[in-house]
């Protein structure tokens, strides 16, 4: 909103016949694991467009990308929960933060075991360093086998 208005919060910006800030209005957003209530700000002149929720949605795609994200850069629950409530504005629990990330765990395991090719005409193997939290936050290698099959198709056989 002080992007919009050119002027921050208490700083009398109201004058002069400037457009000012209106208080807020509730919203009630759809996402994957559930309802989150918003506090979205307005102005006098109704031009302010919130860009992360835009006007109208109910539903915020992309919310489950972005804890899991946030979490396999190696924060924990309680930073990603503080994190949604400063960007987002919104008091999420951990546990819906941990019902999230364990979302993408049962989605890891039905990539880890589903079918692959009987043969491959080309294999590669390589390693990449990822900061990885065991504890502290380091640098670990992570194999990766891609193997192309005889059609050729690359498939991520293994991590």
């Amino acid at each position: 909103m002080a992007e919009h208005l050119g002027y921050e919060r208490g700083e009398g910006g109201a004058r002069a016949g400037l457009n000012m800030r209106n208080g807020t209005s509730a919203k009630t957003v759809r996402t994957e694991v559930g309802q989150i209530p918003l506090r979205v700000p307005r102005d006098r002149d109704g031009s302010f467009e919130p860009l992360i929720v835009p006007k109208h949605a109910r539903r915020l795609a992309g919310f489950d990308e972005a804890v899991v994200s946030l979490y396999a850069k190696g924060l924990t629950t309680g930073e990603i929960q503080a994190h949604l409530e400063q960007v987002y504005d919104v008091k999420v629990s951990r546990s819906l933060v941990s019902r999230v990330t364990q979302k993408v765990t049962a989605e890891l395991e039905a990539w880890r075991s589903r079918p692959l090719d009987a043969v491959y005409a080309v294999l590669y193997i390589d390693c990449l360093y990822v900061k990885i939290r065991e504890g502290s936050v380091a640098n670990r290698p992570i194999h990766v086998a891609i193997g192309i099959n005889l059609r050729g198709r690359r498939d991520v056989l293994g991590l």
